[in-house]
């Protein structure tokens, strides 16, 4: 029988993997204590009634996971560049998306949690029973004036790239028991359609008008293709109230008050959107800061003292925010990003009479 006899090479193998598993091993240890060091500092908070920092805690962890699982993925790709500097840069690359979405989910924790100031530390379960909303979009007990939904409803918005159109459709979806309309939204940058939206509201018999979910669908076209037709590049922000511990928000109330803040959409890590209701009386020329982007015409004919204007973000995206603007009859005719100068502006309409007087851009 031949005696076994180890390389030098060979015991340079047997010693790095002893090392790889001695370094796994200690890793996990740190991450299994993270973890409980995380859960603890979460079990605190919901042990003083804190619900809603107690979640930003627990998304902060979830957020920090999927990073190095991200970064995992980026480096098994690198692994596979043949080329020497490609390999390298995309190392490189791959560490400094890490760095920069660690510091994204740190932001989005202090988003959270300034969030949970302003609509409460309560836990987010909100009543969603039939009973309490109409099912028969044709005849609705009490309409809401600034967000209507009566079908067959359109308007149509510009900003300077883009053009949108929005729809009520003659089509329901029954979402955890309750009847909701279905809203399509769709955009277009250069004729070219980049998203297309089905929005599901719900029309509370108390004139709320709530939020339970949207199938959102993203595309890009591609000039080399024959024929050229949009492709679908991403569904991401869809979410079903219900599904998956989704849940519902209001997108409008029946009676706003400026100061209040609440929930939007409810889909923890995927979407979730929250407003503060900023006048319930605007008018041109009152507000400098609310006048900021508007155009004069189109706020002078929709608004006489009775347009209410919203705050808007979502914790996702930190220190982006958006004002919307709405018109009793109409609903919103403007949105404005006061960052960017980004203007969207009502440009057609059916459900009012002042749509034929619209000014265009």
């Amino acid at each position: 029988m031949r005696a076994v006899r180890t390389t030098r090479r060979g015991c340079a193998a047997i010693l790095a993997s002893a090392s790889l598993c001695a370094s796994a091993a200690v890793h996990a240890e740190a991450a299994e204590h993270a973890d409980d060091v995380e859960e603890s500092n979460a079990q605190g908070m919901v042990s003083q009634g804190m619900f809603c920092s107690a979640t930003a805690q627990a998304l902060f962890r979830a957020c920090g996971n999927q990073v190095d699982d991200d970064y995992w993925v980026a480096f098994g790709i690198c692994i596979n560049e043949s080329d020497d500097a490609d390999r390298r840069g995309c190392f490189a690359e791959a560490r400094s998306a890490r760095g920069e979405d660690k510091q994204l989910c740190q932001e989005q924790r202090a988003a959270r949690r300034n969030t949970c100031g302003l609509v409460g530390e309560g836990r987010y379960d909100p009543p969603f029973e039939a009973e309490l909303f109409d099912a028969n979009f044709n005849s609705l007990s009490n309409p809401n004036r600034y967000f209507p939904l009566a079908i067959g409803s359109q308007w149509e918005f510009r900003s300077a790239t883009q053009s949108t159109k929005v729809e009520v459709l003659r089509e329901t979806k029954l979402i955890d028991g309750v009847r909701c309309i279905v809203v399509r939204d769709q955009v277009k940058e250069e004729g070219d359609l980049i998203e297309s939206t089905n929005d599901w509201f719900a029309q509370a018999k108390d004139g709320n008008v709530w939020y339970c979910g949207e199938e959102t669908r993203s595309f890009e076209s591609f000039d080399g293709d024959r024929p050229r037709k949009p492709e679908l590049v991403s569904i991401d922000g869809s979410f079903k109230a219900g599904r998956e511990g989704d849940k519902p928000g209001i997108i409008f109330r029946a009676a706003p008050l400026a100061g209040e803040a609440y929930i939007e959409e409810s889909s923890l890590g995927n979407a979730e959107d929250a407003t503060v209701v900023l006048s319930t009386n605007y008018m041109y020329g009152r507000n400098r800061v609310l006048d900021q982007l508007v155009p004069r015409k189109l706020a002078q004919l929709l608004c006489a003292g009775d347009c209410v204007v919203t705050k808007n973000f979502s914790s996702l995206e930190p220190g982006v925010f958006e004002r919307k603007y709405y018109a009793p009859g109409i609903g919103v005719f403007l949105e404005v990003d006061p960052e960017s100068g980004e203007v969207v502006q009502l440009v057609k309409c059916n459900v009012d009479p002042r749509c034929a007087s619209l000014p265009s851009r």
